[in-house]
């Protein structure tokens, strides 16, 4: 039975749908399975419209995202196996305020801890039950993590194995430029992409780009990470003041 663990986050949004209904997009990796998807949902008691469906990256990407509450993305997608873990990165640097749930063929432990690395509010297998589902999609919407107590224990052991992230380079250098450092900073106040944009004057896709890079630079996939790497950094600034 699958359980929720939850942590309230700031600043959420009310509902987009019309009537406070909850606006999901579905992404699967075939037409049926979204319809399936989106058939079942509509037929259940709870207040869903789903109001999108994809079935590649591009159509999840191309998609009005503003106007979703939830999506909906399974792990694979038309054009790929595990794109849907692709399309959650791309989603979490260029529209974080976006919430996932990305849904897993099978609990593979490897894949559980990538999704929540890369920014998903929630992890669902497709072997529970239909309802459990639904409920998820409440809990992601209303701001809380859905995860049950075997995803928690995997989340809580690759924080503990987590390897420092560096600072330097091998020759000493910073790797970030004056820029990225800026926006790095910002992250960490919790801005987002559109509002960082706006303090430096620059366009999101502007902000975006830098994300990726500093991601790659840093050796990390994530907004959760980034953050985690500037407050590792000044906890070291603290104790060798």
């Amino acid at each position: 039975m699958v359980s929720s663990w939850s942590r309230k986050l700031p600043s959420e949004e009310p509902s987009k749908a019309i009537g406070g209904r909850i606006a999901v997009l579905v992404a699967d990796d075939t037409p049926m399975g979204c319809q399936l998807l989106k058939n079942a949902l509509r037929r259940s008691r709870h207040a869903f419209d789903v109001v999108a469906c994809a079935v590649t990256r591009a159509d999840v990407l191309n998609s009005d995202l503003r106007s979703i509450d939830v999506a909906l993305i399974g792990e694979d997608l038309e054009d790929g196996r595990l794109m849907g873990f692709q399309v959650l990165r791309e989603l979490h640097v260029s529209h974080p305020e976006t919430k996932v749930i990305i849904l897993c063929n099978s609990p593979q432990n490897d894949l559980v801890v990538d999704a929540f690395r890369a920014g998903a509010r929630g992890v669902f297998c497709r072997a529970e039950p239909f309802e459990s589902l639904c409920k998820c999609i409440k809990a992601v919407h209303t701001g809380q993590v859905w995860a049950n107590s075997t995803q928690l224990q995997l989340i809580l052991g690759a924080l503990v194995k987590a390897a420092p992230l560096k600072v330097v380079g091998a020759n000493g250098m910073s790797l970030l430029a004056k820029r990225e450092t800026e926006v790095v900073g910002l992250v960490a106040e919790g801005l987002t992409n559109r509002e960082i944009a706006v303090k430096l004057g620059l366009s999101e896709h502007t902000i975006s780009n830098y994300l990726f890079r500093i991601y790659n630079k840093l050796g990390i996939s994530s907004r959760v990470e980034l953050v985690l790497y500037v407050m590792r950094q000044r906890e070291q600034v603290g104790h060798l003041g």
